[in-house]
């Protein structure tokens, strides 16, 4: 059986969780790899660490340069994060002839375009399932199981910090600020949780995802990117009122004029899948114009469901050894040749329903005169509450959800909505999907 050589660049919770499951699984992944694949070097900050992996049969070393220059090594595994110095270490591996399996999903999202082109370029494979969802195979599915259809849309909950922080808040009724100290404490947000709550880990994923679902670069840039820190209990109540639950959504979506590629918080009407997907858990919901609507569900991290997707991507390249490199799966799911420039909408111009939240002096007029403004911008009411207010003289609040409308149509209602003597705060304005 040919012997495969692994060279890890970072060996801390998923780089051990691959070296443990390469072990505990050896002989199935050796019968599905026609391969004995070995760890034989992995590189460091600190190789006097204690970790959570044996590392008695692994060369370890402070210098990642050792580990892509080695010429027994075949397989680069970068699992050090961050764009740099990950991104020259990839380069110099695939210049030196070296496959590369990476869960760098905003070196993907930042720099994928060249890092692929690089990778044809030296006949070598760039394999990034573990970058998207974790322990999901949903790259797989995304550019082999679902490649007879034409992607209508997608919608996913890719970061498991921001949907524990909505599934608390609704469950508890806590505060943003608790519950995130609370997953700060648990190991779940990082001590700067910027990348999770305000969006950009999941704006990095869905750039992904939307470039292997229309078949296009990659436009991290171009994402519309909004976190969950102005998400409050009331809205979390009010939603679930409504029969709706509100969940951090990434969506991409084929429009007439363009691709929508947007992250932000949703109401998503309660009897979907994809909202009872609660806790640190991940799930992405395709739809197809041939197989219909799909879901993938599953952990978003961890060691070792991590490590899944990583060690798919080595088995994938196993397989390949030897064979033409142009019998390779493309990057991306679609020859480079193939990849369009398509027109990316700004925020202002996609089409969507909305939760309006309005807090209101208690005095008669105040709704018809909001009604009024709306059904002049063309935008119907699908439903109303009205919270009387809990103490004389405070303000009354209201809430309405509106039929799909463009979305400068409703900025420039809610403009007009809150030029009234009887508004006195700014609206709370929430994108709604139907996922149907």
């Amino acid at each position: 059986m040919k012997v495969v050589k692994i060279g890890l660049l970072g060996l801390g919770t998923v780089g051990g969780g691959t070296v443990n499951v390469l072990a505990k699984n050896a002989e199935d992944i050796s019968r599905r790899s026609n391969c004995q694949i070995i760890v034989s070097s992995a590189s460091a900050r600190d190789i006097t660490r204690t970790r959570i992996c044996d590392t008695d049969t692994i060369q370890l070393t402070t210098n990642s340069q050792e580990v892509v220059n080695d010429p027994d090594i075949q397989i680069v595994v970068e699992l050090m994060g961050g764009e740099e110095p990950a991104k020259s270490l990839i380069l110099q591996a695939l210049a030196n002839g070296k496959h590369v399996v990476t869960a760098n999903k905003a070196l993907i999202a930042n720099h994928g375009n060249e890092l692929f082109a690089e990778a044809v370029k030296n006949n070598v494979t760039l394999a990034y399932e573990a970058a998207i969802a974790g322990g999901i195979p949903i790259v797989k599915a995304m550019r082999e199981g679902l490649s007879a259809n034409s992607i209508e849309w997608l919608a996913g909950i890719i970061n498991g910090t921001g949907n524990f922080i909505l599934t608390e808040m609704r469950d508890k009724g806590s505060a943003f600020d608790d519950v995130l100290a609370q997953a700060q404490e648990l190991g779940y947000a990082e001590a700067d949780p910027e990348y999770d709550v305000e969006g950009i880990d999941a704006a990095h994923k869905l750039c992904i995802l939307a470039s292997l679902a229309f078949g296009m670069p990659l436009n991290f840039e171009r994402v519309y990117t909004e976190g969950i820190s102005k998400v409050t209990p009331l809205d979390v109540t009010y939603a679930e009122e409504l029969g709706y639950r509100i969940k951090h959504l990434g969506v991409a979506k084929k429009a007439g004029n363009g691709v929508e590629m947007r992250v932000h918080p949703t109401l998503i009407p309660e009897k979907r899948l994809i909202a009872n997907v609660d806790g640190v858990m991940n799930a992405v919901v395709v739809k197809g114009n041939a197989v219909g609507t799909t879901l993938y569900y599953g952990p978003g991290a961890g060691a070792e469901a991590t490590a899944s997707a990583v060690i798919a991507d080595i088995v994938d390249i196993c397989r390949q050894l030897g064979a033409p490199s142009d019998h390779a799966v493309p990057a991306l799911g679609f020859s480079s040749d193939q990849l369009n420039e398509l027109p990316i909408l700004p925020i202002e111009e996609i089409t969507s329903a909305y939760y309006l939240r309005l807090s209101v002096e208690d005095k008669p007029g105040v709704m018809a005169a909001m009604t009024k403004i709306l059904a002049d911008n063309g935008i119907s009411i699908e439903a109303v509450l009205q919270k009387e207010p809990e103490q004389h003289g405070a303000n009354a609040q209201v809430i309405l959800l509106t039929d799909s409308v463009l979305e400068k149509s409703l900025i420039t209602a809610l403009q007009q909505i809150e030029s009234l003597d009887s508004i006195n705060q700014p609206a709370v304005r929430i994108r709604v999907e139907s996922l149907q």
